[in-house]
């Protein structure tokens, strides 16, 4: 099993503008212009939060998105509005410990990231740069103080986007 962050991010860090809006996204760039379809072959599970989900919710075939993972949303609903997602209210690492010898996606969202980085539960890093600053919005590493080294293994330019995939490192404290 291995555990990815796959996502991209503004310049200055961000996930999200402040009120979790991905217009500075969606105005930079599309899917085809990176390795998103080589990489999503090789996921089994995707995981994300609430607020992910909603936006990938406003789709016109949300189902699709994400069409042979396993989809679980950890909210506190028992339902979603949205066929192939799974609504979950776990613990995020001991949900992730429990999926076996699967290929993890954390999709978005801070707040599902910060619990794994915490244990040290997350192999790589694939990080997408846009090249846009939006000064404060919803950052990508929110994780409790503590040392956790990755190893850098490629760096990729897909039109105005960098690409830059991280590796764990053996050491952490």
């Amino acid at each position: 099993m291995s555990v990815f962050f796959y996502g991209c991010i503004t310049l200055d860090g961000y996930l999200a503008d402040k009120n979790h809006g991905l217009s500075w996204l969606y105005e930079t760039g599309t899917t085809e212009e990176t390795g998103y379809e080589d990489f999503y072959r090789k996921m089994d599970v995707t995981i994300m939060g609430r607020r992910t989900f909603e936006e990938i919710a406003k789709l016109e075939d949300a189902a699709a998105v994400y069409p042979t993972t396993e989809n679980y949303v950890f909210t506190h609903t028992d339902r979603l509005p949205c066929k192939g997602f799974i609504p979950v209210s776990a613990d995020v690492p001991r949900l992730v410990a429990e999926l076996g010898e699967k290929n993890v996606w954390v999709v978005g969202g801070n707040t599902i990231l910060a619990p794994l980085l915490e244990r040290d539960m997350v192999d790589h890093l694939i990080i997408q740069i846009a090249p846009v600053l939006l000064g404060e919005g919803i950052p990508l590493f929110t994780q409790k103080e503590g040392l956790r080294r990755f190893h850098l293994d490629e760096v990729k330019r897909y039109g105005q986007f960098a690409e830059l995939t991280y590796s764990k490192s053996g050491g952490s404290s």
